[in-house]
């Protein structure tokens, strides 16, 4: 998936159908004057109604279509003829898609399952037809409900994305150089910050055709929590994932500070993902020989599994592997 496909924001206008008028006909036919109301109910309005996609991981289907119109309810005829109901309208939508009303910002649901559906908008009930009103008083009502109106409105969709590990840095540590050789992924690689503005999600490959999900969520910076950089608009991406990796450079100038600021930032967007399990990588550890790395690890935070690894040369990724796979799992 290019980085350009991945849309994990968006607004969209829906209205369901209205309901059917009841009828207010009276039975005639040849012989018998005076029948009686025969009067059938109008249908119900067609709902708009969500429904969780696991094929779908992005938003970027309804980029190019947001506006969702149900079908209004037939109306009611003779012979207690009930009309027809409306079709409902079915949105398709990633797993882990939040919805809030489009004025209130009040989330309204989400979806995270496969094959969930949850009614956005209810369509209107259809009236009643003139039958239900007879009455030894009334023997012969002449009138019938018409329909409810349906409901419209705008609403924002926004998708937190749903894997198992995330990976967490800040700009240009190697995240999306690690995705690539992890996955299938062709996320953008380049020497500079905030190369990744869009998650990425690749598929690891583990042992006996088993797999997991991981994620490169996009740098993180100081005062991301308070909208700085990319902001809540990819911190929201990391509360999904189950397991964070941690990824920081070997020439880092202090490893242990910067982990303490990620970690901060975290806390200060959502206090819960420190309770995620977590796991430290030192990434570009090429450049490291034995005695370099005894040093570092004197130096690395404590209550933290750490690894040593090297995307480029291809160092540790199996034990990396292994870790995660063990931590998901267990």
């Amino acid at each position: 998936m290019t980085e350009g496909n991945f849309v994990d924001y968006i607004k969209i206008y829906a209205s369901s159908g209205k309901g059917g008028r009841g009828s207010a006909h009276l039975h005639r036919e040849k012989y018998i004057a005076k029948g009686g109301p025969d009067g059938g109910d109008g249908g119900r309005g067609g709902h708009v109604i969500l429904r969780g996609n696991k094929n779908m991981w992005t938003l970027f289907p309804l980029k190019f279509k947001r506006h969702f119109k149900a079908e209004h309810g037939g109306d009611g005829s003779k012979q207690r003829s009930t009309g027809k109901d409306g079709q409902d309208v079915y949105i398709d939508v990633p797993l882990g898609t939040i919805v809030r009303d489009g004025e209130t910002q009040e989330i309204l649901f989400e979806i995270t399952t496969e094959n969930t559906q949850q009614i956005l908008l209810e369509g209107g009930m259809g009236g009643l037809g003139n039958w239900n009103f007879k009455s030894s008083t009334n023997q012969t009502p002449r009138y019938a409900q018409p329909g409810i109106d349906g409901k419209e409105g705008w609403f924002q969709l926004e998708l937190k994305v749903l894997a198992d590990v995330g990976l967490v840095g800040f700009p240009n540590a190697g995240k999306s150089t690690l995705l690539s050789v992890l996955t299938a992924a062709k996320p953008k690689i380049a020497d500079y910050a905030f190369t990744t503005l869009k998650p990425n999600l690749g598929i690891v490959e583990y042992r006996d055709f088993q797999t997991f999900v991981i994620a490169d969520i996009p740098g993180i910076i100081e005062g991301a929590a308070e909208g700085k950089g990319l902001g809540h608009r990819f911190l929201r991406h990391i509360e999904r994932n189950s397991t964070l990796l941690f990824l920081i450079p070997a020439d880092t100038n202090d490893i242990k500070k910067e982990y303490e600021i990620l970690l901060n930032e975290l806390k200060k967007h959502n206090p819960e993902l420190l309770d995620k399990n977590r796991l430290l990588a030192i990434s570009k550890s090429d450049l490291l020989d034995d005695e370099l790395k005894e040093e570092i690890k004197k130096e690395l935070p404590k209550g933290i599994k750490t690894l040593f690894i090297s995307s480029v040369a291809q160092q540790g990724l199996v034990a990396l592997k292994d870790t995660l796979w063990q931590m998901l799992n267990n």
